[in-house]
């Protein structure tokens, strides 16, 4: 199905949700819910209103409870747990692979997360404690502790046979793990090769020892990559002596990219991915204020510097008209530079070896699309306001404006990151000052120059 299909689909369904609850047809929302997978049922209650989400969420199946919380924000899963009594949250984690679980637990009542590992086996509960050991943006914390292993000298019937007695294997299994008596690992055993095989070889014989394990300490944005790079279903992860600890698989890795791509969109505007799109008035109005209050304090200065050279502005009005092209035009090809080099950072392909080249490149496109613009806006300002000496400054400041800016959105991201901030939730802010204080000095202060001379 079609991108265009889904979007379609899923809005026809919101609208009979919508019309279902309006009626009163509570039996026609009821059946509707449990056709749906969790996921469908988590994407339709954020798309709801906070009264509508309260019956929606009655009515939905209290099997499906632990996987809806698991797909919706943060922000509405808490909300969600605040109204359920502690039984219900106990019941809705039953049955829940480990890896989601680990997920979840983290958000229950401290009370609850003690039922939940009293009620679990001591295999289990070992297997979660191995899980939430790990940050939830690292390998260990995608990890599943469901991978099916097998030892190297021991011939494809056995494993064969073995498999048949365990009566079914994990989902997205595409590999057994390979590993020796202490779970050190060895390679993978793909199901291909298992069932196409002579029986009668060893383990050791068809093995693929080429297949490097993932560190259970690597960033879940590396996964990603990884996963990307070389077309994984699954993948082994290990610690630093390279002892199996379980596998991270492609539905996991998908819900990063997903996350990622949520969370790089929605910094550019100081807000969190998992912020409820319907959350309450004051509270959306408190969560931006700040943002706004940053903002507004970047403008403050942007003004302080046009009041600078107000004895300027009054004696060319013609000046405070153009002005803002120069900042917004240097604005604009900042933030191209600026984009690309947070997709570069996040991707892993900008580094020590290349950054340098990088900023040169970048450079070189600002000062040549600056000189191409610079001739375009000067011949418009001459022909408006009939004066060469505007066309020149504005010209000028357009070069210049456009150079630091390429300048500003290359090296913007890069000090960030250095100092441990977020490049996509800062760096748009301070870009934009500085090329609205760099324009309007540029533009300005040559226009200055001229009248004292």
């Amino acid at each position: 199905m079609s991108e265009a299909a889904q979007k379609q689909r899923s809005e026809s369904r919101l609208q009979t949700l919508a019309r279902a609850l309006e009626s009163g047809r509570s039996q026609h929302v009821w059946k509707m819910l449990n056709e749906l997978h969790p996921a469908e049922i988590a994407e339709l209650l954020e798309s709801l209103r906070p009264a509508e989400r309260e019956v929606v969420w009655n009515l939905v199946n209290p099997s499906h409870d632990g996987e809806v919380l698991l797909h919706v924000n943060d922000e509405l899963r808490a909300a969600l747990i605040r109204d359920m009594d502690p039984h219900e949250l106990v019941a809705a984690t039953e049955g829940m692979d480990v890896d989601d679980l680990a997920d979840l637990i983290e958000d229950l009542p401290d009370a609850v997360m003690r039922e939940i590992l009293r009620s679990m086996d001591k295999q289990n509960r070992h297997r979660l404690e191995s899980v939430l050991a790990f940050t939830e943006d690292s390998a260990g914390g995608l990890m599943n502790t469901d991978a099916v292993t097998v030892r190297a000298d021991v011939t494809l019937d056995v494993v064969l046979r073995y498999l048949r007695l365990r009566g079914d294997i994990p989902d997205l299994t595409d590999n057994l793990i390979v590993v020796n008596r202490y779970d050190k690992y060895l390679g993978t055993l793909s199901l291909s090769r298992l069932l196409t095989s002579d029986p009668a070889q060893k383990v050791s014989e068809v093995m693929e020892r080429e297949v490097e394990p993932i560190r259970a300490d690597m960033p879940a944005t590396q996964v990603a990559n990884i996963f990307e790079k070389r077309d994984l279903i699954s993948a082994p992860v290990v610690d630093e002596n390279d002892r199996l600890l379980g596998r991270i698989t492609i539905d996991d890795v998908v819900d990063v990219i997903r996350e990622e791509a949520d969370h790089s969109l929605m910094s550019m505007a100081g807000l969190n991915e998992e912020t409820d799109m319907f959350a309450p008035v004051v509270a959306s109005t408190r969560r931006r204020a700040v943002w706004l209050g940053i903002n507004l304090l970047t403008a403050f200065l942007a003004a302080w510097v046009i009041g600078l050279f107000e004895h300027t502005l009054q004696k060319w009005v013609a000046l405070a008209v153009l002005m803002p092209i120069t900042a917004s035009m240097g604005g604009i090809a900042g933030t191209q530079t600026l984009t690309i080099v947070i997709r570069g950072l996040a991707l892993g392909q900008v580094g020590k070896t290349n950054a340098r080249w990088l900023l040169f490149k970048e450079v070189a496109v600002g000062l040549l699309n600056g000189l191409l613009w610079a001739l375009v806006v000067a011949a418009l300002a001459i022909a408006w306001f009939h004066n060469t000496e505007i066309g020149a400054f504005i010209g000028a400041a357009m070069i210049i404006n456009l150079v630091c800016a390429a300048l500003a959105g290359f090296t913007i991201p890069l000090l960030l990151r250095k100092i441990g901030i977020d490049p996509a939730l800062a760096g748009s802010v301070i870009l934009t000052t500085i090329t609205d204080v760099v324009g309007y000095v540029a533009f300005l202060g040559l226009a200055t120059l001229f009248l004292m001379n």
